[in-house]
C-alpha cells in the first residue's frame, strides 16, 4: 500500500529506522503511546474503505480512510501474512490461486504482482483487496486486545494460531466464518452489471471476524440450540461492525456534519452491509441498529439473524442516549460540548461499556439477559459511584427491549457492597489461579460445594486467563482473573417430537465464569446450572430449579428445531464449506452420544425462503 501523506509523516525528521532499532522498539510497544508509534514506523499506513462502495457513492466523504494504521510486526510477509492471519486467495469457483501481495521490507508496503506500491487508486485489485482485509483484521484484532477491550491475546476457537482469509472465495452471495477450515471466506457476485466484492466491505469484514472473536473466547457457545446463543453470534457481529466504524476519527466526523450531533437522524453509523443488501434484498441495508424490534414482538422467533436485532437495537439506542447526554451536560454546566467532541466521549464509553461484559458472560448458553447483567455489572467495576446515571438508563433501555424487567431494576439499583468476598472452605491464591488449567481445577475441586459444582461431575477448565483493562479515562483497572469451567449432563431424548434422533442421548452443558480480582473479590460469577442436586440449601435449590428449567427449554427447543429441518450432519473440512446449503445447525456422534451444534459456519445472512428437502438451510455460496 502506498506510502501517504500526513500530519505524523510530515513531522518526521529522524532517520528512517533500521529493522533491528525498529524490532527492539516493537519490544517495548507495551509503553509506547499511539501517537510515538506511528512516529516510529511501528504503524503503517493503508487505505481501507469507511464503510462499502455503495456508502461511498451515495456520501464521497465516506469512500477511503486515509489515516488507517496497523500494527507492525517483524514478521511480515508477502499475503499478507501476519502472527495471526494468513492471506490465501484462493477462489473456489475459478479453481485458482491470484498471486499474493508482496511485502517490500525496504519500503514498508505492500506491493501488486507488478512491483508497483498498492493505493487506492486501484481498489478493484485483487493485491488491494488482500491487503484491505488484512488491514482490517490486523486494526480490529488490535482493539480488542487493548485494554480498552478485553486486555489480553485472544486464542482462536481452533487448533492453531492463525486465521485463514480468503478474500475471493468463490462466486455467491454470501462471507462466513468456518471453524473447520479455521478461515473468513469472502465471496463476490454480479449485480446490475456491477460486480460486488463482500471483501470490499469493511462491514461485512468486522462482522465475520465478530465470529471468529467470539468463537474463540466462548468456543463451548457453539454447542447449543439456544435461539439468543445463536443470535448472540449474530449481534456481535453487527456490533463489532458498529463500533469499529464509530471509533474511526473521519467516519465520526462525517457523521456528526451529516447529523448536527443527532444519531438517530441518519443511517449510515446504524446499517450493516449496504451495498450488500441492496444487490441481495433491495433494501437500503442487510440490516440495521436502528430498530424497533422488542423480545415480546420476536417471542418464539428460531432465525438467529432476525433475533440479533433486539440486541443490536438496544446497544445503538445506548450509542444514542449516550451521545445525548454527553451534549446536555455540557449545556447544563455552561460549557457547551461541540458534536464532535460528544460523539467521541460516546465511543470510548460505549466501546469499553459493549466488549469488557465478553469477559464475564458464562461459558455456555448465553442469553440477552447475561449480556445485559454483565453489561451492568462491568460498568459498576470500573465507576461504582456512576455520577452521571449510566447504569439506570441502561437498565431502561434494556427494559424497553424486554430483555430485563421492572423487578430487575429495583434489585440492581438496592444499595450493595460493590465487592464481595467469595465463600470456599480452602482457600487459594487468586493470582496462582491464573498460571494454568491445572491450578484452576484444584481450586474448583477443592471448593464443589461452595461452587455447586455436583460432586460426581468430571468438570473441564475450559480456560483461564488473566486480564489488565482500561476505564474510559486510561486509568488502568485492578488484574482480572477468570476462569472458565463447564461440566455435562445427559439428558435422554424421549418422544416422536424429537424425530430421528428419538430415544438416543444428549448432554447439556453447564458450567460458570468466575472473575476475580488480585485480593480475591468476586467481580463476577455468571452460572450455568444443571439438575443434579449439590445440597440443601436455600441457594442450592434455587440453582436446581433453574437447572431444571434450562433442560425444559433445551429439550423444547431442539424439538422446534428438529420439527422445522434446521439440523443436518456435520460438514466441512480443510477447504471449507463450499456446499450450495448449509444446515445452521449439525449433529455428530461422540463417545455414543449425540451433539448438536451451531453449523461451524457461520454466514452473513440467511435466505428464510430457501430450502433443501424441506430444510430451512442458509446458503452460502
Amino acid at each position: 500500500m502506498a506510502a501517504k501523506t500526513s500530519k505524523t509523516s510530515n513531522k518526521k525528521t529522524h532517520k528512517r529506522l533500521t529493522l533491528a532499532d525498529r524490532t527492539a522498539l516493537y519490544a517495548a510497544r507495551r509503553y509506547i503511546s499511539r501517537s510515538t508509534e506511528e512516529a516510529l514506523d511501528l504503524r503503517i499506513p493503508f487505505a481501507v474503505r469507511f464503510k462499502d462502495p455503495l456508502v461511498a457513492k451515495t456520501n464521497p466523504a465516506l469512500d477511503f480512510d486515509k489515516d488507517f494504521m496497523v500494527p507492525w510486526e517483524p514478521g511480515l510477509a508477502s499475503g499478507p501474512t501476519s502472527a495471526r492471519f494468513a492471506v490465501v486467495d484462493y477462489d473456489g469457483t475459478a479453481n485458482v490461486v491470484k498471486p499474493p501481495a508482496k511485502w517490500d521490507r525496504r519500503k514498508n508496503t505492500y506491493l501488486d504482482g507488478n512491483g508497483k506500491e498498492l493505493s487506492a487508486d486501484d481498489p478493484e485489485s485483487p493485491q488491494f483487496h488482500q491487503v484491505s482485509v488484512w488491514a482490517t483484521l490486523q486494526h480490529t484484532l488490535d482493539h480488542f486486545e487493548s485494554g480498552f477491550g478485553l486486555g489480553r491475546s485472544i486464542g482462536w476457537g481452533f487448533e492453531g494460531n492463525r486465521l485463514i482469509v480468503v478474500p475471493h472465495a468463490g462466486y455467491g452471495e454470501n462471507a462466513f466464518y468456518d471453524r473447520n477450515s479455521k478461515s473468513l471466506q469472502f465471496y463476490y457476485f454480479d449485480s446490475g452489471g456491477k460486480r460486488i466484492y463482500t471483501c470490499d466491505s469493511s462491514d461485512i469484514v468486522n462482522h465475520e471476524f465478530g465470529h471468529a472473536v467470539l468463537d474463540g473466547i466462548r468456543p463451548h457457545f457453539f454447542e447449543s440450540v439456544s435461539p439468543e446463543t445463536a443470535a448472540f453470534h449474530e449481534f456481535f457481529g453487527d456490533l463489532t461492525a458498529i463500533l469499529m466504524a464509530f471509533r474511526n476519527n473521519d467516519f465520526r466526523k462525517a457523521i456528526c456534519e451529516m447529523t448536527r450531533g443527532d444519531l438517530s437522524a441518519d443511517d449510515n453509523l446504524a446499517s450493516i452491509a449496504r451495498q450488500f443488501g441492496k444487490a441481495v434484498k433491495d433494501q437500503p441495508y442487510l440490516r440495521t441498529a436502528k430498530n424497533k424490534k422488542t423480545m415480546a414482538k420476536l417471542k418464539g422467533e428460531l432465525r438467529p439473524h432476525e433475533l440479533s436485532q433486539v440486541l443490536t437495537g438496544a446497544m445503538f439506542d445506548l450509542i444514542i442516549r449516550i451521545s445525548k447526554q454527553y451534549i446536555e451536560r455540557g449545556k447544563s454546566g455552561g460549557k457547551r460540548i461541540s458534536p464532535a467532541d460528544a460523539f467521541w466521549d460516546t465511543i470510548q464509553r460505549v466501546q469499553r461499556m459493549a466488549i469488557h461484559p465478553l469477559d464475564l458472560l458464562p461459558p455456555v448458553e448465553v442469553t440477552f439477559r447475561d449480556y445485559a447483567l454483565a453489561v451492568l455489572r462491568a460498568e459498576e467495576v470500573a465507576g461504582p459511584t456512576d455520577p452521571h446515571g449510566f447504569r439506570p438508563m441502561t437498565i431502561d433501555v434494556f427494559i424497553k427491549r424486554g430483555i430485563l424487567d421492572k423487578n430487575d431494576k429495583a434489585e440492581l439499583m438496592q444499595p450493595h457492597q460493590v465487592f464481595e468476598r467469595l465463600n470456599v472452605r480452602v482457600f487459594h491464591e487468586a493470582a496462582l489461579l491464573a498460571s494454568s488449567r491445572a491450578e484452576a481445577y484444584r481450586f474448583i475441586d477443592d471448593n464443589r460445594p461452595q461452587l455447586l459444582v455436583p460432586d460426581n461431575v468430571d468438570v473441564i477448565v475450559s480456560d483461564v486467563f488473566s486480564a489488565r483493562k482500561l476505564t474510559r479515562e486510561a486509568r488502568r483497572l485492578p488484574r482480572q482473573i477468570l476462569i472458565q469451567y463447564i461440566w455435562r449432563e445427559d439428558v435422554r431424548l424421549n418422544g416422536a417430537r424429537f424425530g430421528e434422533f428419538a430415544g438416543r442421548t444428549t448432554s447439556m452443558l453447564c458450567g460458570a465464569t468466575l472473575a476475580l480480582d488480585e485480593n480475591g473479590n468476586v467481580i463476577a460469577w455468571a452460572r450455568k446450572p444443571g439438575t443434579q442436586l449439590v445440597g440443601n440449601s436455600d441457594r442450592v435449590h434455587k440453582e436446581q430449579a433453574e437447572g431444571e428449567r434450562r433442560r425444559q427449554a433445551f429439550l423444547d427447543t431442539l424439538a422446534a428445531r428438529i420439527s422445522a429441518g434446521m439440523i443436518g450432519q456435520a460438514a466441512g473440512g480443510a477447504l471449507g464449506l463450499l456446499a450450495k446449503s448449509i444446515a445452521p445447525f449439525t449433529s455428530r456422534d461422540v463417545d455414543g452420544q449425540v451433539r448438536f451444534e451451531l453449523s461451524p459456519h457461520l454466514s452473513l445472512h440467511d435466505d428464510e425462503t430457501a430450502s433443501m428437502g424441506g430444510r430451512q438451510w442458509q446458503i452460502s455460496s
